[in-house]
């Protein structure tokens, strides 16, 4: 499932985090890449030793768990420290698929990546090429968001990122351990939980079908759930 996922950031929100990104200095990308990925890793990232990392990092996370629709498709457990990555001057990310088991940068705790999440930091307009590609099973998908918005899909999906050519392309990236392992599962609580967000403003929250979906959902999340 791709999941596009408006306003994560305001555009203030955008603004200041980019400022203060800015501010701090970038590193290459290749020393935070497996073996198979630093041969079509060329990009730069923000240095997760930077005494700002933790702070940076901290609120985009805290962004992301107070958006409904994020929690209600990753249905997180546990996040990563989100990171940050740059693209200018024809830097791309070839055809690559993450680590099914990373370590965090701030806790060193290891976690399974059942979700990936990109956030957008720059406008389209900004920039030329820098489209996130992803494919999965209905086929090849392009995504390039307006900046605050960002895009979910599974880690296991094989991804790129084109040559940027002009511009630059800022984001945040970062992955999601769930509390349902299995992506049909967590596909079907997402949807059931959609139904019942639409009926609850149809017919109000106390209404008896409403509350009988909801017990439905949380029954479903109770057999499912590997906290």
């Amino acid at each position: 499932m791709l999941l596009h996922l408006p306003e994560v950031l305001s555009p203030d929100e955008v603004r200041t985090l980019r400022e203060q990104l800015d501010a701090v200095g970038w590193s290459s990308g290749q020393a935070t890449a497996g073996a198979q990925a630093a041969q079509v890793k060329r990009n730069q990232q923000l240095d997760t030793a930077h005494p700002r990392f933790a702070e940076l990092s901290g609120r985009m996370a805290a962004a992301l768990r107070r958006h409904p629709l994020f929690v209600a498709a990753a249905l997180p457990a546990r996040l990563l420290a989100p990171m940050f990555n740059r693209y200018e001057g024809g830097e791309h990310y070839g055809d690559h698929i993450d680590n099914a088991v990373q370590t965090d940068r701030l806790s060193g705790q290891l976690l399974r990546t059942d979700v990936s999440t990109t956030v957008f930091l720059s406008d389209p307009q900004d920039y030329e090429g820098g489209e996130l590609i992803a494919s999965d099973h209905f086929g090849t998908h392009e995504v390039k968001l307006a900046a605050g918005d960002a895009i979910l899909y599974p880690a296991t999906s094989l991804h790129r990122v084109e040559p940027v050519t002009r511009g630059v392309r800022l984001a945040a990236f970062l992955w999601t351990q769930s509390l349902v392992r299995c992506p049909v599962q967590r596909g079907m609580l997402f949807d059931l939980d959609m139904s019942i967000v639409a009926l609850r403003g149809e017919l109000g929250e106390r209404h008896p079908q409403v509350a009988a979906l909801t017990g439905h959902y949380h029954r479903l999340l109770q057999q499912w759930a590997q906290p």
